[in-house]
């Protein structure tokens, strides 16, 4: 299905809930699209605002909004990783409504689609990229590492530019056309430095010069007046637009890829 046909579906259907994520933090509920009182065998993620629990440093009930504007800012540049997301009211009053990721059933036993892993350092080879060394729960070493793959150097992009504070190993998949998802985008967009990643392993490397392109498409579109610029003014703080457009221009600036910071811990928690 096409973009904008998934977002006129999210948009005008009705939101019929037929199950809850109790996995996830927030309130979370897995919702039919139905039409004219008929389903039309298409399901979306519904995160009413009113389900949000209260964070000491994100503003209250914020997160919502900050999903929409992640599916923006991943589409104005092209990177195609976050699912259609739109800001609506529904049962519960307002929220995100992403589009559900379809994944083949064997997904649905390794939420990160075999891209992150906890291995023993012998077994780290080469087509890995070592994160963080750890012990396991018999004090055994491991390391958690991820895949040697484009497609997560470009969702690493992605997660600098959004400074998401929560790029955790199981918000990743591969949907059934194979593609590269990203989801739970909540705790990004803050004014504050505040990424945390299980992706570090491309930290300090040059950008590709197509990752290079995706953020310049961004940094063209916060800097035009436009449909986006507007959206994104209407889901973020001046601040937190200010603070987008100055991550875009300091990334394309530097070229590389972020070090983890050392006055402050850089992993989401937990991993998964």
């Amino acid at each position: 299905m096409r973009e904008d046909e998934a977002l006129a579906l999210l948009r005008d259907c009705a939101l019929e809930p037929v199950g809850r994520l109790t996995q996830a933090s927030n309130l979370t509920l897995l919702v039919e699209l139905a039409q004219d009182g008929a389903a039309t065998g298409h399901r979306a993620v519904y995160k009413p605002a009113r389900g949000e629990r209260p964070l000491h440093d994100f503003p209250p009930a914020s997160l919502a909004a900050r999903e929409v504007a992640a599916y923006a800012v991943s589409r104005a540049g092209g990177f195609d990783l976050v699912p259609p997301t739109v800001l609506r009211d529904g049962p519960l009053g307002e929220g995100s409504v992403q589009w559900w990721v379809e994944q083949e059933p064997e997904r649905l036993v390794d939420p990160s689609a075999g891209l992150v892993d906890v291995l023993a350092p012998e077994d780290l080879e080469p087509g890995w990229r070592a994160v963080v060394q750890a012990e396991d729960e018999h004090g055994s070493p491991v390391v958690v590492a991820h895949a040697d793959d484009p497609r997560l150097r470009t969702m690493a992009t992605l997660d600098v530019v959004l400074n998401n504070a929560d790029r955790k190993a199981a918000h990743l998949t591969i949907d059934v056309e194979g593609r590269l998802r990203g989801f739970d985008h909540g705790l990004a967009l803050h004014e504050d430095d505040k990424l945390r990643t299980v992706l570090w392993g491309f930290a300090g490397e040059a950008l590709p010069e197509e990752d290079r392109r995706r953020v310049t498409a961004v940094a063209e579109v916060l800097a035009e007046a436009g449909e986006t610029a507007d959206v994104l003014a209407t889901l973020l703080s001046p601040a937190e637009l200010a603070g987008l457009r100055h991550r875009t221009e300091a990334l394309l600036e530097a070229g590389i890829l972020p070090m983890p910071p050392a006055d402050r811990y850089p992993l989401p928690w937990p991993l998964w």
